[in-house]
């Protein structure tokens, strides 16, 4: 039995016109013709049309299917196992965006409300990008470090933001002092700030080890969004981003080679690590004693 373009396309839930564009790529060509020239599918191309329908489901692309349908045997069960793990990967990531829309919820639910205002007065000009931190939830989901940052987070109170976020201001205003002054990203004014910005993470969301502060510095020189978390774009300057990642390199790396060393038993400051690991130390235990500069009775 044969059918028209019509017909195929209604009991297939499929289009006229999409049939026509499977017909005219070789797809799928009816294999009949009507006296007056009109297409008719027969139930081989009914067949094959089924098949074609089954991968477009699955998200395979035309040229995909008409590599499969060519040679199912060969083809098909590697581009199968292949794009069930793409179909896992989208499912998980879905699941774990579930997660984010019912912790947001939670988080509204019963978390600290701020006025417009009041937010205004507590986070200036620093806003927090719904998207960014949306992927930053779906990238570091399984790390313990960030779910006691969200934790610890979720927790602070409007004190505790100001508190947190006047400390952070008088390091920005220092941050900046330097990077106009041209201060090497290298050197001892760079690296101690750097630090400083570590302990702040410290303090106020959870520990951060100089190969974690790494990690994060790298997002502030691929993403803009992280680095307006820091920085925001009025007071931002061309090159400022890639300036404190260098300096957070290099303080890593001072500290690595002072762990190096302890391991060691050495330890007599001698060597351009050993200075930068204990000048670095020596302004830190000073600025501990007023958060970054700002003395806070939090």
């Amino acid at each position: 039995m044969s059918y028209t373009v019509g017909q195929v396309a209604g009991f297939a839930g499929v289009t006229v016109r999409t049939l026509h564009h499977y017909d005219r790529t070789g797809l799928l060509a009816p294999s009949e013709r009507s006296a007056g020239g009109y297409r008719l599918y027969g139930e081989t191309d009914l067949a094959r049309l089924q098949q074609i329908l089954f991968y477009r489901e699955l998200g395979f692309a035309l040229d995909e299917i008409a590599e499969i349908l060519s040679d199912p045997q060969a083809n098909a069960p590697d581009l199968l196992r292949a794009r069930r793990r793409t179909l896992r990967e989208q499912i998980d990531r879905l699941e774990r965006l579930v997660e984010v829309a019912d912790r947001a919820m939670e988080v509204q639910e019963t978390g600290v409300r701020l006025t417009p205002r009041e937010r205004f007065e507590v986070f200036g000009e620093i806003t927090f990008d719904l998207s960014y931190a949306t992927e930053a939830e779906i990238k570091w989901a399984d790390s313990a470090g960030h779910q006691e940052a969200m934790a610890r987070a979720a927790a602070h109170s409007q004190e505790d933001w100001a508190c947190l976020m006047g400390e952070a201001a008088a390091w920005r205003e220092r941050l900046l002092a330097a990077f106009d002054a041209h201060e090497p990203a290298d050197g001892q004014q760079a690296r101690a700030l750097a630090d400083e910005h570590r302990r702040h993470i410290g303090r106020w969301f959870t520990d951060c080890p100089p190969a974690m502060h790494l990690r994060i510095a790298d997002d502030f020189v691929t993403d803009a969004r992280a680095f307006a978390l820091v920085v925001p774009p009025s007071q931002q300057r061309p090159g400022l981003a890639r300036y404190l990642w260098e300096a957070v390199r290099a303080n890593a790396d001072v500290r690595a080679d002072a762990d190096a060393l302890a391991e060691a038993g050495g330890g007599g400051g001698g060597g351009r690590s050993g200075r930068g690991h204990g000048d670095a130390e020596g302004k830190a235990k000073a600025e501990g004693e007023t958060h970054g500069g700002v003395r806070c009775e939090c």
